[in-house]
């Protein structure tokens, strides 16, 4: 994929999940946490299926073999990030819950290095450091003696909670061989089977209007479809490291978004979410790599742009569900 397409392909992606903080902040006035998350993986998960099938033509046994690996990734990624999220959107609002998620990238890197030892440069500790002190800005509103005296909001408590499942998530990942989108698509078929047990005790509620029902549509199709089958195409042109940049378009998509619709939006939220977007920045960045002559023959050639194959190498980039 050429330079400017997988450009197009991360920002075009960002732009979906941001749609899902918006339009999932709009119609929880008329579809329950639970429902919302059932009736986003149980539509997605054949479309998911499909896309998998064209993009990928993965090895189906092979990822059948880690099913034990998709269900908890299912539970933790899919299922409770889902309804930890949009529980939390219906009470802070879609602006707040995005600059929280905003910093899974930096919780991810803490937790990579934590659990798994893996090795952390003095700008990524900068980096969480500043991310982490922008979402306090965030959750205290600015101002923190008031927050301790009164007490965090119940909202931006459950987005830390999907924060948190989505790390955890993400550790998870580095152990499965399954293709990302044929992953999705198992998790969403396992997230379908999971919940309706939860249905059949809490009930199923429906949009109540055209406007409910094309969000749900809009969920499904574009930021649990289209947006990965897009983030994966510019991701593997770009490598993850490049792509997990794009990740700071999130929250400023989810403030134009919100703008356009005439959403309340915190002055305490764009003043923190400027922090964290700079230490995302710093966390996910791609260190400048030197360049080697090309050889006509040996084993070290330099990779595209002039890089040494297998040289900066960051994980796979989090995608922010």
């Amino acid at each position: 994929m050429p330079r400017r397409r997988a450009f197009l392909a991360l920002s075009l992606a960002n732009l979906f999940w941001a749609g899902n903080f918006v339009f999932s902040a709009v119609i929880s006035e008329q579809v329950d946490p639970v429902s919302l998350t059932f009736w986003r993986w149980s539509l997605a998960a054949l479309p998911l299926l499909v896309v998998a099938w064209i993009a990928e033509r993965p090895d189906w046994r092979a990822a059948a073999r880690e099913w034990r690996w998709h269900l908890v990734q299912s539970l933790f990624g899919l299922t409770g990030y889902a309804l930890l999220l949009y529980a939390g959107i219906g009470m802070t609002g879609s602006v707040t819950a995005s600059v929280i998620s905003a910093i899974n990238p930096a919780t991810i890197a803490l937790a990579a290095a934590v659990v798994l030892g893996e090795r952390m440069s003095r700008t990524q500790g900068l980096g969480i450091v500043l991310a982490f002190a922008g979402v306090a800005v965030v959750l205290t509103g600015g101002d923190p003696v008031a927050a301790f005296a009164q007490g965090f909001g119940v909202g931006d408590l459950l987005v830390l909670g999907a924060v948190v499942a989505w790390t955890v998530y993400s550790i998870i990942a580095r152990r499965l061989t399954t293709p990302p989108i044929t992953a999705t698509a198992l998790q969403a078929a396992f997230a379908t089977v999971t919940m309706l047990p939860v249905i059949a005790v809490t009930g199923l509620t429906m949009p109540s209007d055209l406007g409910g029902t094309l969000a749900i549509a809009y969920i499904v199709l574009l930021p649990s479809v289209a947006g990965y089958a897009l983030w994966n195409a510019g991701s593997a042109s770009l490598g993850p490291a490049r792509a997990g940049v794009f990740l700071n378009l999130l929250p400023v998509f989810t403030v134009i978004i919100a703008l356009l619709l005439g959403r309340p939006i915190d002055p305490a939220a764009i003043v923190g979410g400027a922090v964290v977007l700079v230490g995302v920045y710093l966390t996910v960045r791609v260190p400048r790599t030197r360049r080697v002559p090309v050889e006509p023959a040996g084993d070290d050639l330099p990779g595209q742009d002039g890089e040494v194959a297998g040289s900066p190498a960051t994980g796979p980039v989090p995608l922010p569900r």
